[in-house]
């Protein structure tokens, strides 16, 4: 509907309703004027003011009891008309501010909120802001001058009471809104009335009579319970920064030309109310004020709602632009709060931050003054000192917001952190701060207990990702603040002179073991920050001299691996002491023993006193091998000089028998790859391998003083191809040679370099599949000139290969050896010059020589490590066949004493390298497996079923166990492999039968299973006639009477043990 613009109809339209309201005070009458009301528009209206609110003002001022909702119509009335038009007039101003106050108040006490209804209060307030934004500006400032105090105290004191005490939110917001609009600071969308310089001093002067109670209410707000909802503490906190930012404003506290304020003569007693705003009243107000700063910039930047956080930085800029010379004495708390919130999770807040840090920073520079960089350098002396003490007593959150306002003072710094820490006592505090938060934590015995595979991980060919191990801290555990930590090394190493921080805290690496691990931390990432490489700034630096940066991180370098640096103990001295008691006390029984009850005990080996020790060595060489890693990083290309001084020794970590250590210098070298341009380990090893080989060849020969020598030469196998096989030839020899003067003390070295050595040939000449072998020697001892006979054999044998019989049937004349195969085509005028060998075979057969003296070893790690290389020597050699059978006759008698008379750890393994000679050599082991190894071997099993029979489920624990479990999953291809005959297959089937009973372990029955299934394979008539004399399902009658009946000793019988798994396998045999 269109509104009335027309005055006189306006009148004649609102007159009767405003009649019947002054007459009959009542609600309806009261929403009628309301609804004519918003038929009139704006400008009718302001002509009509005074007429229209006589009779809603009349309702407020009949005396005695109202109803509450009459009295909230007319209030909402009055805010409609008041915020629809402006106010003209002084009196109606005062009147209406003083009938909307006493609304407000009790009638007992007006200092105190009304016992009223929240609605009520709400509309109230709501009226009150409309009058504050409806009143001109000449009329308003009436309000504010010093004969009014009394009056305006009042009605400030009713808005604290009500902001601070209500329960309303509502309610709240809207005491804390009219207080703002009395300071003319209002944030809302409307035109508000602007202040020339001498209104805003007025202001000032009045609101300063106001200043204590307005700051310790309001601070009390800011500080209460989250409970109070985000928006109340909010408007607190911006009533708080507006109202000290107006009083102790430094344009209106340092103004010459102020205008000299009413003397006390002339207001009378209310001149007391007056406060001279003089320099001495403005340092005690400063000192107080900050104690109140103190208190909100203490619980509100931990808020968990960011609209808390961002109105306190906001509060820090307006106080620092407006009023920092007056509020000197709270300087140091604004600027925590905003370095504390810099890192803030919250963007909007990180900017907001971030902008008045830069903005204070161009201030002070603009000004030349020392002021803020003086109270920065003081803030940052004071948290340091004040940092290992919060590290340790306060909560996660806490520990972040400290370290967060750390980094915040070095940010707004910037190139000053240079100048700050010239000063000893500045540097000597941040760093001595530093080595105490970052204290490791070395008690976890899982560290040094960690042991890395002989075999390094990864075959260098693919990229990796640089992982950081995980660290434990004595303070912390959360990873966001050693992230926080990081990052202040790191601005310390930007901003700071990188000669001064690298020989400072060199000289605490030095000082003493105490601080050795966290002073390389520190100096990691002081290097990685130098470089600018993850850091977050806020101000740039002049650029980084990069030979300053290469001469800093060489020499760290050359600290790391120094022989006091690097060499560090990380195996107990007494662990293979130890194990080696450990199997003596227990007596392990071999194959050839009894069994009985063994293996459910385990021994307790007594844990060394140096646990911590060794943990600290771990972790310090874990912290040198990353620091040279991020240094790689930070010099790029640069580092290509010194690699030739940091590759040989990280090599030599990355074959070290601790885990982490390992895995920390495998992530050194990839980070030298990514510096110096390598695609992978391969190509890193490959293009530096000349001298590389030259310093291993050199220590080798110098073992005393570098006994980890052959463990570059161990990685270097695990990561390199075929191409570096020629070079190595002549180490090779070396090792070989100098195991033989150190079959004691260094055995054990030289194994793994040798297990990695095969590791490597195999990997690069994968030769032929197993079995491959045998099967070409089915036409090796037949062979015939003639096209047709090969063209049968050859036949012959993919049919074999087709029926899963790989073997041949031996000549009843077989000897141990071969016969020579005929060599018709061999020039027989020329000299006998046997062939040189490929060197990957030469190689193998002289470190097969070498296992074979090391197998009676007293160590059982090295005897285990032996067969283990015998095994590969195996594979290698399956390539050469009349290198591999000598080979194998000579190896026999002492790999038969492994499998007879050795602990069951020996045993297993001995185990393994038979079925591997059975695959490699064949036939050539059927009559000294027969012989020599069968018998015992059935011997063993017949004895130890009964006692896996009756054991319960912790034997599966015990090495008996294995041992069997073992034997029976490879004892069935083996017999396949060797084609063994008549007698044998059944002393086998004999020794396996118990194991078919139901009351064994699961996985044994599987295993005899599968032996049974072999053994079908080589004879399914024995096997059948076998299984049915033990169960026989069925009776077989004869086709004709002439026939005789078919007796089995299985017949008849009635189900039990061996039912089901004989079951199984006749159905196979069908």
């Amino acid at each position: 509907m269109e509104q009335i613009s027309d005055p006189k109809v306006a009148f004649a339209l609102l007159r009767p309703a405003c009649v019947l309201l002054t007459k009959e005070q009542t609600v309806a009458n009261v929403e009628q004027l309301s609804a004519q009301l918003r038929c009139v528009d704006d400008s009718a209206l302001q002509q009509l003011q005074e007429y229209v609110l006589f009779p809603l003002r009349f309702v407020l001022r009949t005396p005695g009891p109202k109803r509450r909702s009459l009295v909230q119509a007319a209030l909402e009335g009055m805010a409609y008309v008041l915020a629809s038009t402006c106010v003209r007039s002084w009196d109606v101003l005062r009147e209406l501010f003083s009938e909307l106050c006493l609304c407000l108040c009790s009638p007992g006490d007006p200092g105190k909120p009304a016992p009223g209804s929240d609605e009520l209060k709400a509309a109230a307030l709501r009226g009150l802001d409309a009058l504050l934004h409806a009143a001109y500006g000449d009329i308003l400032f009436q309000l504010y001058a010093p004969a009014m105090l009394p009056g305006l105290g009042a009605a400030v004191s009713l808005l604290l009471a009500l902001g601070e005490q209500e329960g309303s939110r509502e309610v709240r917001t809207a005491a804390l809104k009219c207080l703002q609009a009395l300071l003319l600071r209002c944030d809302c969308p409307e035109d508000h009335v602007t202040a020339s310089r001498d209104e805003e001093r007025l202001l000032g002067g009045t609101f300063a009579s106001f200043l204590p109670g307005i700051t310790l209410a309001l601070s009390r707000v800011a500080a209460a319970d989250v409970r109070q909802g985000h928006a109340v503490t909010v408007r607190a906190i911006r009533v708080w920064h507006q109202t000290v930012g107006l009083v102790m404003a430094d344009e209106q506290l340092s103004d010459p030309e102020a205008r000299e304020e009413p003397s006390g003569e002339e207001l009378g007693r209310v001149g007391e109310l007056v406060v001279r705003r003089s320099p001495a009243w403005a340092k005690d107000t400063s000192g107080k004020l900050g104690v109140l700063l103190r208190k909100i910039i203490s619980c509100a930047p931990a808020h968990q709602h960011w609209r808390v956080r961002l109105e306190v930085a906001s509060l820090a800029d307006h106080l620092l632009s407006t009023c920092r010379r007056s509020l000197g004495d709270c300087l140091g708390p604004l600027l925590e709060a905003l370095v504390t919130m810099v890192t803030d999770e919250s963007p909007a807040v990180r900017d907001r931050c971030e902008a008045a840090l830069e903005s204070a920073a161009r201030r002070n520079r603009d000004e030349g003054g020392r002021a803020l960089e003086d109270v920065l350098s003081e803030n940052l002396h004071s948290l340091a000192t004040s940092l290992p003490r919060l590290m340790r007593t306060s909560d996660d959150q806490r520990k972040l917001s400290v370290l967060g306002a750390f980094s915040g003072y070095l940010r707004i710094l910037g190139p000053g952190v240079t100048a700050v820490l010239s000063s000893a006592a500045h540097l000597q505090r941040v760093s001595k701060a530093l080595m105490q938060v970052l204290e490791l934590d070395v008690t976890d015995v899982r560290i040094v207990e960690e042991r890395g595979s002989s075999n390094p991980v990864g075959d260098g060919t693919g990229p990796r990702e640089t992982r950081t191990q995980k660290k434990h801290f004595l303070y912390f555990t959360d990873e966001k603040i050693f992230s926080a930590l990081q990052q202040i090394c790191r601005l310390l190493g930007y901003y700071g002179d990188l000669y001064l921080l690298v020989d400072h805290f060199m000289d605490l690496y030095r000082e003493s073991s105490v601080y050795r691990k966290q002073a390389a931390l520190v100096l990691n990432e002081i290097i990685t920050g130098a470089a600018g490489l993850g850091v977050t700034v806020t101000q740039e630096r002049s650029p980084r001299s990069q030979d300053d940066l290469k001469a800093a991180a060489t020499s760290i370098i050359e600290e790391y691996i120094s022989l006091s640096n690097w060499h560090l103990v990380t195996v107990c001295e007494q662990s293979d002491k130890g194990e080696e008691g450990r199997f003596s006390k227990t007596r392990v029984l071999s194959i050839t023993d009894r069994v009985e009850g063994e293996g459910s005990q385990l021994p307790t080996e007594a844990k060394g006193s140096t646990i911590h020790q060794l943990n600290s060595n771990i972790w310090q060489l874990c912290i040198q091998l990353e620091g040279m890693g991020a240094m790689a990083l930070a010099l790029g290309a640069d580092f290509q000089p010194l690699l030739m001084t940091a590759l040989y020794p990280v090599l030599e970590k990355a074959g070290d028998e601790t885990l982490l250590v390992s895995q920390a210098a495998l992530s050194a070298a990839w980070d030298f790859c990514r510096a110096c341009g390598y695609a992978t380990l391969r190509e890193l090893i490959a293009r530096n391998s000349d001298y590389l080989l030259n310093d291993v060849s050199l220590n080798l020969r110098r073992l005393a003083l570098h006994p980890h020598a052959p463990r570059v030469l161990a990685v270097m196998f695990c990561h390199s191809d075929a191409g570096l096989l020629p070079l190595v030839r002549d180490v090779v020899q070396d090792v070989l040679a100098a195991l033989d003067q150190s079959h004691d003390e260094r055995a054990p070295v030289f194994c793994a370099v040798l297990h990695s050595l095969m590791n490597a040939i195999v990997r690069w000449f994968p030769g032929e599949p197993p079995g491959s072998a045998g099967a070409k020697r089915v036409g090796s001892n037949h062979e015939d000139p003639l096209d047709v006979r090969q063209f049968l054999l050859d036949y012959r044998r993919q049919k074999e290969l087709a029926e899963g019989i790989v073997g041949d049937e031996p000549d009843e004349d077989e000897t141990d050896v071969p016969a020579p195969a005929p060599e018709s085509d061999v020039d027989m005028t020329g000299p006998d010059v046997k062939a040189e060998l490929p060197s990957h075979i030469a190689i193998s057969k002289d470190v097969m020589e070498r296992c074979i003296h090391l197998l009676a070893h007293p160590s059982v790690r090295l005897r285990l490590k032996v067969l283990d290389v015998l095994e590969l020597c195996l594979l290698v050699l399956r390539a050469q066949e009349s290198e591999l059978l000598p080979m194998a006759h000579r190896c026999w008698p002492a790999l038969l004493q492994r499998l007879t008379n050795d602990d069951p750890l020996a045993v297993l393994r001995a185990f393994r390298v038979l079925c591997t000679l059975g695959e490699t050599c064949g036939d050539f082991l059927r009559r000294r497996v027969s012989k020599e190894v069968l018998p015992k071997l059935a011997s063993s099993l017949l004895k130890q079923a009964p006692v896996s029979a009756k054991a319960g489920p912790i034997y599966t624990h015990t090495l008996a166990y294995k041992l069997q479990l073992a034997v029976l999953e490879g004892l069935g291809a083996l017999c396949l492999r060797l084609d063994l005959a008549d007698t044998d297959l059944e002393s086998v089937s004999e020794a396996c039968l118990p194991y078919l009973s139901c009351r064994q372990p699961y996985k044994l029955q599987e295993a005899c299973l599968c032996v049974f299934q072999y053994l079908t394979q080589v004879d399914p008539d024995a096997m059948w006639f076998t299984l049915n004399e033990l169960y026989c399902p069925r009776s077989y009658e004869p086709s004709h009477p002439d026939l005789s009946a078919v007796h089995l000793a299985g017949m008849g019988r009635s189900r039990n043990e061996y039912t089901d798994n004989i079951l199984k396998l006749l159905e196979e045999i069908r």
